[in-house]
């Protein structure tokens, strides 16, 4: 936890741009995660978002994940079990065009809250697409524009709730994974733990700081990137107390952007990763999330030198 790196937003508009445009950098190459404090969206709006996501769960989820998980997930077993997750979800869809409107269960309020949220999200990825790009050398806008298919990026978010488990050793709260997509960005609890990331071997907590939003990169950035950056694996530690809030808003590809590395960043080096059509590689994912990510790459070699994108 020591040396987490903790981005002040706040900073860019004085002297310690360059600083902070530094320790991003140094972020996106060493850490895939980063934490932003002081991001531009009210204290007021990420309370409303966490209180309106505890009272949902506690009224419409709960009940539900003790009897569909709880009672029946760790019913004799004695050693960890690898094909299931500790976790109560939901996801809402926002880009190409919003479901809120037919998900069940939520009231007004929230509906109003996650639309609000989502879009201020939306504006903080967008902008840190660019700051990307500034320190790659890519001209500013080419990340978002490499995401966009025809119709946009896809946009969404995943409403995740980790309740208190009885034999935490036994099952992850979410297994070991990288994320598919470009770039995320989670609201989670401040105050129960949970979220670990793999770096230099070792499991690293990320630290629960009130009011913050924790960045993390996807697969799809490393493709971009042609590796410069990363994405890095993590996962979930069920707790024995207290139920752990997550709110994931994924910043991905729209499904039929061609996806491949930059040729600005291939001047000096040789293209180490394939080209290939977004919705191909979820495709593949959907089977493999909690499986190394280099064979999913590996296949999609595979796929490129028998397709013309």
């Amino acid at each position: 936890m020591e040396n987490f790196p903790v981005i002040n937003l706040e900073k860019m508009n004085g002297e310690e741009r360059v600083a902070t445009m530094e320790k991003i950098k140094d972020a996106c190459e060493n850490w895939g995660f980063f934490e932003l404090v002081n991001h531009g969206i009210s204290h007021e709006l990420l309370d409303t978002v966490e209180r309106k996501t505890k009272e949902h769960y506690k009224k419409c989820m709960e009940q539900r994940f003790k009897e569909v998980v709880a009672n029946r997930a760790l019913e004799g077993v004695q050693t960890e079990i690898n094909d299931m997750d500790w976790e109560s979800t939901f996801h809402v869809r926002h880009l190409p065009e919003s479901n809120i409107s037919q998900i069940p269960d939520l009231d007004d309020e929230y509906r109003k809250t996650t639309k609000e949220f989502a879009e201020k999200l939306e504006k903080l990825a967008e902008e840190l697409l660019d700051l990307l790009c500034e320190n790659l050398g890519l001209e500013k806008g080419y990340l978002k524009k490499a995401l966009y298919g025809s119709r946009g990026p896809t946009f969404g978010t995943k409403v995740s709730n980790y309740p208190p488990c009885p034999k935490p050793d036994l099952i992850k709260g979410l297994r070991a994974h990288t994320d598919a997509g470009g770039i995320i960005l989670l609201l989670q609890d401040d105050k129960v733990s949970g979220l670990q990331l793999l770096k230099d071997g070792q499991w690293i907590d990320v630290p629960p700081m009130r009011h913050s939003i924790v960045i993390n990169l996807g697969d799809q950035i490393e493709v971009i990137t042609n590796g410069k950056y990363k994405s890095v694996e993590h996962r979930v530690i069920a707790q024995s107390d207290g139920t752990r809030m997550s709110i994931a808003s994924f910043y991905n590809p729209g499904s039929d952007a061609v996806i491949y590395p930059a040729p600005a960043l291939l001047e000096e080096e040789k293209q180490v990763y394939p080209k290939f059509v977004f919705e191909d590689y979820m495709k593949l994912y959907a089977g493999l999330k909690f499986q190394p990510k280099e064979p999913r790459f590996e296949a999609m070699k595979a796929v490129e030198t028998t397709t013309v994108i």
